[in-house]
């Protein structure tokens, strides 16, 4: 049990919150300088360790920050969209990382979660790899030579994240979560990663055929990384990440109005307004979202249907800002000495999340489907929602 007193979870937060603020200033500082194939944060990785932000989703008592319980979703949403504020690139890393660890929680047991414990507090950063090609991908054992055969395609940080947790076919064509020891550098392809934006995430092909399938750490049972709503509702984190580089633009084009004078033209400052109502409308998407799918009472199909809305919840705030900002400052913007550029080359291809029509068409089935009227759709009588206190309702 991960139980913190109040006054200890408070002086955590505080700290991790400040922890991510400042590691966000100084990647944001590197972000432009990274912006190039294997450009990878290598630095910012070591500051996220050395702040603590690698170990922070563990629990308390594993030498953690409890960023992975239930009452820290609030904190959590914080963390990832500071970090993604600084670096969309960094923000990708660590999401992976925060996921791969939610995972291990859940399902490793004892032994293997010590052993990952360890190398979570010597600095090794894990991510996430399910991708992979259609006509291939990961493989146990195929040829009984006890070893890995096949790939991963899209792995962000390959050749730099040393625990990947991956999913591998087994002979019963179920999935199998592994987290796989690498060395740096090694059995990565970047050669395809040729990216308008996100350049610095490093996403490329990791060959893991040779690696002796005894030596990984197996993590749960066959097909639990699909469990639900796990699986569908742990889709807010990448959003919280969507909103640091969604609110990164903004800043950056409020501060390019207040930098030549033209904030006063009406103009100007419609779009200006109706950029911050995409922004605010992204934040209160993505807290809901963190808050329901934190909540272990919360029905399940509720939790995937309203992630999969904040998905294009966001999607949708993020390409109005871009567009917003882009008319906004005109060609300028999109000249790579101005700080808009890499900002909106890299939060454009970062909202290209996978199945976005299947998102919306699927939480829209459970809308359809669903007997309660608009204003109890995502929410219960008697929860004590502020919408449930304006005057003239009861209490």
């Amino acid at each position: 049990m991960n139980f913190i007193a109040p006054d200890r979870t408070e002086a955590e937060s505080l700290r991790i919150r400040t922890a991510a603020r400042v590691v966000s200033r100084f990647a944001a500082e590197r972000a432009d300088a990274l912006d190039r194939t294997g450009g990878f944060p290598a630095r910012d990785v070591v500051e996220c360790h050395e702040a603590g932000l690698l170990a922070a989703p563990l629990p308390v008592a594993l030498g953690g920050s409890g960023l992975d319980a239930p009452a820290m979703a609030p904190v959590l949403l914080d963390v990832l969209a500071e970090v993604g504020r600084g670096s969309l690139a960094l923000g990708r890393l660590y999401e992976g990382h925060v996921n791969a660890l939610s995972l291990i929680l859940r399902y490793a047991s004892e032994p293997v979660l010590r052993r990952l414990v360890a190398d979570i507090h010597a600095g090794h950063l894990f991510g996430v790899w399910n991708t992979q090609p259609q006509a291939g991908g990961l493989v146990l054992d195929p040829h009984g030579t006890g070893e890995l055969a096949g790939v991963k395609s899209f792995a962000s940080g390959a050749g730099a994240v040393t625990r990947p947790l991956v999913t591998a076919r087994r002979p019963d064509g179920r999935q199998q979560m592994l987290v796989v020891s690498l060395e740096p550098g090694t059995r990565a392809d970047l050669s395809s990663w040729c990216a308008h934006g996100m350049r610095a995430s490093t996403s490329g092909v990791l060959d893991f055929t040779g690696l002796p399938v005894a030596a990984q750490a197996a993590v749960g049972e066959a097909d639990d990384y699909f469990r639900e709503p796990h699986f569908s509702g742990g889709a807010w984190r990448f959003t919280a990440v969507q909103l640091g580089g969604i609110e990164a633009v903004f800043d950056s084009l409020r501060a390019h109005l207040v930098a030549t004078g033209r904030g006063a033209d009406p103009h100007q400052a419609a779009r200006l307004g109706e950029a911050a109502i995409a922004v605010e409308t992204a934040r209160l998407f993505v807290g809901r979202a963190a808050a329901l799918a934190s909540d272990p009472d919360a029905e399940p199909a509720r939790v995937i249907a309203y992630v999969n809305l904040t998905r294009l919840a966001v999607e949708r705030a993020g390409l109005d800002v871009l567009e917003r900002a882009q008319r906004s400052v005109g060609l300028a913007g999109f000249l790579q000495t101005h700080p808009l550029e890499r900002l909106m080359r890299d939060l454009a291809t970062y909202l290209r999340q996978p199945g976005p029509d299947r998102a919306l068409t699927h939480a829209a089935a459970h809308v359809l489907a669903d007997a309660r009227t608009a204003d109890a759709l995502w929410r219960d009588p008697g929860t004590n929602d502020p919408a449930d206190l304006q005057p003239g309702r009861a209490a």
